[in-house]
């Protein structure tokens, strides 16, 4: 998992409540059984004028131009600045993917669906909840200001405005920890790698049965 600490980056605003996530990655890209190429169907829906079918090509599609993901001012960003309930619905995990595939590092909002919040955090996305009315200034802001950037700081927990100020938000201190580190539910697991070799050596030491394959 790719390890977060400062990221500086361009803000796209999704100025939609409620936003699912089915919305976020149609059902029918559920079909595939990998872990990537979820970013190119992020809001297939909402990006493209014709039905999206998992292995088109991109280049073959419909842009939907007024959708904001597709205006070229938002090209490059990699923070989505959302309204509230963002990641609603299903629990499909493919959500997370699909937006960090995309190239977005954070979500800023003022409250996720308990899910899809749980699963950003597991994928290396970083899920921020500022207060409501703190959104709705950042969203008049990047739509006033072309190439408007956030700088979020894990390790000291505040997101930098353009014009300096901070902005604290929380975040759980194990979730951080993981997220600085890189560490998904297998990196945390492997960490202990040489006592769980060792736990294996002595146990079939003295079970060696246990080591037999069924005939």
């Amino acid at each position: 998992m790719q390890k977060f600490n400062v990221h500086t980056g361009l803000v796209a605003p999704m100025d939609r409540e409620n936003v699912d996530t089915d919305a976020i990655i149609p059902k029918q890209f559920l079909k595939s059984i990998r872990k990537t190429g979820f970013g190119q169907n992020l809001f297939d829906a909402w990006r493209y004028l014709d039905p999206g079918e998992p292995g088109q090509d991109p280049a073959s599609r419909k842009p939907n131009h007024d959708f904001v993901l597709n205006q070229p001012r938002y090209q490059g960003a990699s923070v989505l600045l959302a309204r509230k309930n963002f990641g609603c619905g299903s629990s499909r995990e493919h959500a997370p993917w699909a937006i960090d595939q995309y190239g977005f590092r954070c979500v800023i909002a003022p409250s996720f669906a308990d899910i899809f919040f749980n699963n950003c955090f597991k994928n290396g996305l970083l899920p921020i909840v500022l207060p409501e009315a703190t959104v709705a200034q950042l969203f008049d802001e990047v739509l006033a200001f072309p190439g408007y950037q956030l700088t979020i700081d894990l390790e000291r927990q505040v997101v930098v405005r353009a014009q300096g100020e901070e902005i604290p938000f929380e975040v759980q201190a194990f979730r951080k920890y993981c997220l600085i580190n890189g560490l998904d539910d297998i990196g945390l697991t492997l960490r202990h790698a040489d006592k769980i070799k060792a736990f294996e050596a002595e146990r079939l030491a003295t079970k060696p049965w246990l080591a037999r394959t069924a005939q």
